[in-house]
């Protein structure tokens, strides 16, 4: 071990060659579909209109719930039918490109979509639970000058498909999907799901949403709301829809106490400051003490770790159930930021856990895969550049 805790023992890379065909020209891909988008779909592809809801419900659990790709293995469907299907119909999840698995057990995937385009999906395996972290855009659009993702452009959004098709696609590599026959088994490999990969979630709200509906959906998946957390980086026109259409947990993206810090470190602040962050989140319409909002705070050495930002944060948030979610700055290549000392980082959670909030400390994981928070960033995109480059471009000190 280091002397920061960080695993020293080799990697495993793994070059996947995991056979996903795209879809043929004309058909449809049911995978990212809502239930009303499928029947529809089913409709016009010949599905009597009577039957419709019954044929989305029974495909719905052979995709969701038991994980299968082949029509012809739906077989409480009528041979005829499950042709017709496969004529119109494919079920395809996006390309795993290589696994990496970390000395802490840590999986990170490189991940293909439509396109050639890549985004990077990461399991975190911890004692009774395990998290996915899934990406919803490739790129981003914020440019937060502390995270590895934030120098690479936005390139597209990610479909609902292509969103849900991560957690399918780790359900794969994992063993997870249940067997038929087999005695029920409730145990979750992935019991949590995190949209803090790559892209800002709420630039991308619609698609986002129907993936997490389908993740949640009793008969397939099957995650409960409370198990899915969503990290923004304060996109406020759309906060209070992600209580309504989605509601799931909230989580903040904040690392700074004042706005001329935060304008710099997450530009997003100049069009929507601290104030008016704070405004919306104390209106977030499913606000409780058993249902806080997370306060995600990266830890900047001399850049926003003071005890005075300390004080700064609780006085800020005053009134708002939450935690505040201390994050060891994870180092990328050509980062213009270093990780304050851990005595720092200590002395920080302290202060605010003597003001009544909890202020755990995350706990590094995947670092030597480049696989921790804010080190995600598609292979092909990866620019090995020096800090000054770095900081020149994002008018970071």
């Amino acid at each position: 071990m280091t002397a920061q805790g960080i695993p020293t023992a080799p990697i495993t890379q793994d070059v996947l060659t995991i056979p996903r065909k795209l879809p043929e020209e004309g058909r449809v891909n049911l995978v990212g579909l809502t239930r009303d988008a499928m029947r529809d779909a089913l409709i016009v592809a010949g599905t009597p209109e009577k039957q419709a809801k019954m044929r989305v419900g029974q495909i719905w659990q052979w995709i969701y719930h038991w994980g299968v790709r082949d029509f012809a293995a739906m077989t409480n469907l009528a041979k005829d039918y499950r042709a017709l299907l496969a004529e119109k119909f494919s079920i395809t999840l996006p390309e795993i490109v290589s696994r990496q698995i970390s000395a802490d057990g840590t999986r990170k995937y490189l991940v293909r979509i439509a396109g050639g385009h890549e985004v990077e999906t990461v399991y975190i395996p911890e004692e009774g639970r395990g998290t996915l972290c899934i990406s919803s855009q490739v790129g981003c659009t914020l440019t937060c000058t502390f995270c590895h993702t934030g120098t690479q452009k936005l390139v597209r959004n990610l479909t609902a498909g292509e969103i849900v098709g991560q957690i399918m696609l780790a359900r794969d590599d994992l063993g997870e999907w249940p067997q038929p026959g087999a005695p029920k088994d409730e145990t979750r490999l992935i019991s949590n799901i995190v949209l803090m990969g790559m892209g800002e979630p709420l630039y991308n709200f619609d698609a986002v949403r129907d993936a997490m509906r389908i993740a949640m959906d009793n008969e397939g998946i099957s995650l409960s709301r409370r198990r899915i957390t969503l990290s923004t980086s304060g996109v406020v026109p759309e906060i209070a829809r992600t209580a309504e259409e989605i509601g799931c947990l909230l989580a903040v993206s904040f690392h700074a106490t004042t706005d001329a810090v935060r304008d710099k470190l997450v530009p997003i602040n100049k069009k929507w400051n601290i104030e008016t962050l704070l405004n919306a989140l104390r209106e977030y319409p499913r606000l409780s003490n058993s249902e806080r909002i997370t306060f995600e705070y990266v830890m900047l050495k001399d850049v926003n770790d003071s005890d005075a930002d300390a004080r700064r944060l609780v006085k800020l948030i005053a009134g708002i159930p939450a935690k505040i979610n201390l994050i060891p700055f994870n180092e990328w290549p050509g980062a213009p930021y270093q990780r304050s000392s851990w005595e720092r980082i200590e002395t920080f959670a302290d202060i605010v856990h003597k003001a009544g909030y909890a202020s755990p400390i995350r706990t590094p994981r995947g670092e030597d895969i480049m696989a921790a928070c804010g080190q995600l960033k598609s292979a092909t995109e990866r620019a090995r550049k020096s800090r000054a480059e770095i900081a020149a471009e994002t008018g970071a000190a």
